[in-house]
């Protein structure tokens, strides 16, 4: 495990879009967040591109990723936005220079592809998080969310309760282990690749957003047949904003398909915790060594800098 280093008043954080193009408007609105962090913006050089449904082309994204690694004078490399396309360009990335230039790396959604690739090839840990151009740079951006960066400046342990949302046990008891995962449409595209999702002895974080419970029973029962749910020790269910059926017929329930799937595995399971496409978004770095506790209803998260 590579920790990278905090930042500090006067850093320099890179901004990018690995995916799909950012809304410009909210991601220029976002510098004034970073600023009141004492922090300056530096932009991608292909940040603002567009290529159809991807901001800029593979070569182009690859570029801006590699760059913003290599620059001395960058602390933390923040992703724009998510949407898709950082699997297109996970086969290409350069896992040396990132092992030797560690760094604050920022995201979420989309960017679950590249939090997986990095760390199992790299070992560094990643954050998990609000990005510019998808909430920090909204009206809405919620103050919780914005104090979730304050991670970033000095080692401190992370505690999720039920003070900032209710949680739903779905199985019982404890367990630690490495905190993993994050898009559950993006966990399930790793599998039979390169960068295939560990979850041997690990704690799984699963959310998403705009799947309907069919969907979602989908890509579990992908999971199950992969192997991926019965070497866990726990899991942690996020967010999984708009999970409704929209066509009228007939549905299970999210919370019915999660306890199928979830409620036999004889580890401990606790849904609703406000991580994912949600405000406030309790963001968490993945890679730390996490502790689930069931009967208190807790998260605990070691720190993700050094």
């Amino acid at each position: 495990m590579i920790l990278p280093k905090r930042l500090q008043s006067g850093d320099t954080v890179g901004f990018i879009a690995p995916a799909s193009p950012p809304n410009i408007k909210s991601m220029e609105q976002s510098i004034e967040f970073f600023t009141s962090l004492g922090l300056k913006v530096k932009e991608g050089k292909h940040v603002r591109n567009v290529h159809g449904y991807l901001a800029g082309t593979d070569e182009e994204r690859l570029e801006d990723l590699h760059a913003m690694f290599a620059d001395p004078e960058v602390s933390a490399v923040i992703c724009a936005g998510g949407g898709y396309g950082t699997g297109r360009i996970a086969d290409k990335i350069d896992y040396d220079l990132i092992r030797q230039n560690p760094k604050i790396f920022w995201g979420y959604s989309d960017i679950t592809y590249l939090h997986t690739a990095i760390r199992q090839e790299t070992g560094l840990v990643t954050f998990h998080g609000p990005m510019p151009a998808s909430e920090i740079g909204k009206d809405e951006f919620h103050e919780l969310s914005g104090k979730m960066f304050a991670q970033l400046f000095e080692p401190r342990e992370l505690h999720y309760t039920e003070a900032i949302g209710e949680l739903n046990v779905i199985t019982a008891g404890g367990a630690t282990g490495e905190l993993t995962g994050g898009n559950l449409t993006l966990i399930v595209s790793t599998l039979n690749t390169k960068h295939e999702i560990d979850t041997k002895d690990k704690i799984l974080l699963i959310e998403d957003v705009d799947e309907e419970p069919y969907r979602i029973d989908g890509m579990l029962s992908q999971l199950k047949s992969a192997g991926k749910l019965h070497e866990l020790n726990g899991i942690v269910a996020g967010d999984f904003k708009n999970a409704v059926p929209t066509n009228g017929k007939p549905s299970l329930s999210l919370d019915e398909v999660l306890q199928h799937y979830l409620g036999d595995l004889g580890i401990p399971v606790v849904s609703g915790f406000k991580i994912g496409h949600c405000e406030p978004h309790f963001s968490v770095p993945l890679g730390v060594n996490a502790k689930l506790s069931a009967a208190d209803k807790t998260l605990t998260l070691l720190p993700g800098v050094e």
